[in-house]
Parts: C-alpha cells; structure tokens; sequence
C-alpha cells in the first residue's frame, strides 16, 4: 500500500502528511527520518481509525512544500493539491465523523489523566509562546484552535464547553451555509490558504499532535497506566 506523502520543510526539517490516511503525519530533523517512522504512524492511525492495516506500506512524496516556517514546532502552512477541490457529501460525513471523534478521543485521554496541572517535562519556548506541559494547558490549547480553524473557512464560531461539543456547533454552523461543499480555497490569516478539507486534516492533524504530548508526558509523570485510545503504543 503507497502511502501518498506531501512532505513540508525547512532546511533540514520536516514534516510529512499522509494525503491518504487523513491527519497521519510524521515529523524529523530530515525527509529520511520522517519516511522511516511513516509506516509505524500509518499502523497507530489505523488501528485508533478501525481499520486493516496492510501487509505493507510503502511512503512516496507526491508534493513538496518549502517553508520558512518552524517546522520543527510543527508550525505548517501547506495545502494539499487535492484539498482544493470539493467534497462529495459521502466525503464530508466520513471526515466530520473522524473529525469528532478525535475530539471525543481526546477529550476521554484528558479526563483520565490523574492531575490535569502536573507535568514532569521542563519548561519550552516555541514561536507560539510557552509549549504547554500539562494536560490542561495542552488540552485548552488545542480546544481553542476551534474558531481559529473555522474562522479561516469564514465560520463564526468559538470554543466553549468541551473540545468535542464546540467542534461539534462548529460543524453545525458550517452547514449552515448552502454552499459549503464547493471547492472554495480562503486567504486567511498570515496569507496562509484554507480550505474545508484542509480545516478537517488539520482537527485531526493538531488533535494527533497533543494527544501523543499528552500520552507520553502523562506516562512519563504518573506511570503506565494511562489509556491509550489514539494507539500511540
């Protein structure tokens, strides 16, 4: 099985999406690194998703993003070619619903963990500001990108109650709109372009990114019984 790479970088560092398993992705100090931990991302993503994992998988990069961005912060700007175009409603509902339950994923993993405000990991500067170390400053971290990401599709909307109900009115609101599976591309903030498609790559993209933190930082403070339903392990 090709799995179909866009592979994002600056210099040496790299970010690499699975086009075709939606949200995977991988992070290296070089496109080499990145491609050797492609498959075993592939594995978890499938296994969290529900479905068979192949006998083999084989990463090809089918497009290249250079950036001055900081990559190695996971700072990403890229849209896909294929992100620009529209979404037959069979489409929409599959990734709305894998876009939710993420949400719901996560917002489980936060609950269970012991003290939502300790954390061994020291403190970290990115371009964002301070990195979140505890599960609650990473769980309002990801929870608050809600308006962000639908702002950019031009989505008034915000980010209270839970990660999952305020994805969930995001949607709702989205819908909303008589022509929202068009193959529109949006100039949002910083020049960056936005699409539907893109803004449900990156729900689960970001949600995959601090669940893994907070997976591991949890482990790392409190021991080996935490549950793991992204399959991080």
């Amino acid at each position: 099985m090709k799995i179909r790479c866009v592979w994002e970088h600056n210099g040496n560092d790299s970010i690499l999406y699975a086009s075709n398993y939606v949200g995977a992705y991988t992070r290296g100090e070089t496109k080499e690194i990145a491609l050797q931990k492609m498959p075993g991302e592939i594995v978890s993503y499938l296994k969290w998703k529900g479905g068979a994992v192949p006998d083999s998988l084989e990463p090809v990069i089918v497009q290249e993003k250079a950036s001055s961005l900081t990559i190695s912060d996971a700072d990403s700007d890229v849209l896909f070619e294929e992100e620009k175009e529209p979404l037959t409603p069979a489409e929409y509902e599959a990734l709305k619903a894998l876009a939710l339950r993420s949400a719901q994923d996560f917002l489980f993993l936060y609950q269970s963990i012991p003290d939502r405000d300790k954390s061994c990991l020291p403190l970290r500067k990115t371009f964002y500001g301070q990195v979140p170390r505890t599960a609650a400053e990473m769980y309002e971290h990801t929870k608050n990108v809600n308006d962000y990401y639908f702002g950019e599709i031009g989505v008034e909307t915000d980010h209270e109650g839970t990660i999952a109900e305020c994805r969930q009115r995001g949607f709702a609101l989205l819908e909303g709109q008589s022509d929202f599976l068009k193959d529109r591309v949006f100039l949002g903030s910083y020049d960056e372009e936005w699409s539907l498609r893109k803004v449900l790559r990156r729900f689960i993209w970001h949600d995959r990114i601090h669940a893994k933190a907070m997976y591991r930082m949890a482990v790392r403070t409190f021991g080996g019984d935490i549950p793991d339903p992204f399959h991080f392990t």
